[in-house]
Parts: structure tokens; C-alpha cells; sequence
């Protein structure tokens, strides 16, 4: 499992975060406090306070290379 800090402080963030991460055969969490969310439901992520960078846990065993290079635009800093 990969644990990287994600920002998502805008609804088209957002929406291209969900379409860029969909494509893959991974499994995709967010959690924000006792919160864990389906990092590919766009609804799920409206729930979370999107203002603060988010946790993103990432359960892969062969794409990391691609999915890390997908979701570098949205990494916190």
C-alpha cells in the first residue's frame, strides 16, 4: 500500500482527480480523520472537507509507476 498526501480544493480538481484514477485496477481510499472514502466516488469525496490536503492510500501490486506519474498533479505538498 502507498499513503500520499492528495489536494482536491476545487470541483474540477475533483472531477478530473475521479477520471484520471478510474482507469485503473486498483483500489483507491481517502481518509480524512475516522473517515474512509472510495476515492473513485466523486459523491464520496464531496463529503470530505476538500479545503485540507486528504490521504490518499493507493492498494496496488504492479501499477505504481503509473498511477503515481496520474496523480502527481494533485500531490500536496
Amino acid at each position: 500500500m502507498l499513503a500520499v498526501k492528495i489536494s482536491l480544493n476545487s470541483i474540477d480538481k475533483v472531477k478530473s482527480f475521479v477520471n484520471d484514477i478510474s482507469g485503473f485496477n486498483a483500489e483507491f481510499d481517502l481518509v480524512s480523520g475516522r473517515y474512509v472514502i472510495d476515492a473513485k466516488s466523486i459523491m464520496g469525496i464531496f463529503s470530505l472537507d476538500i479545503s485540507k490536503p486528504i490521504e490518499l492510500h493507493i492498494h496496488t501490486e504492479n501499477e505504481e509507476e503509473d498511477i503515481m506519474a496520474a496523480i502527481k498533479p494533485y500531490l500536496a505538498e
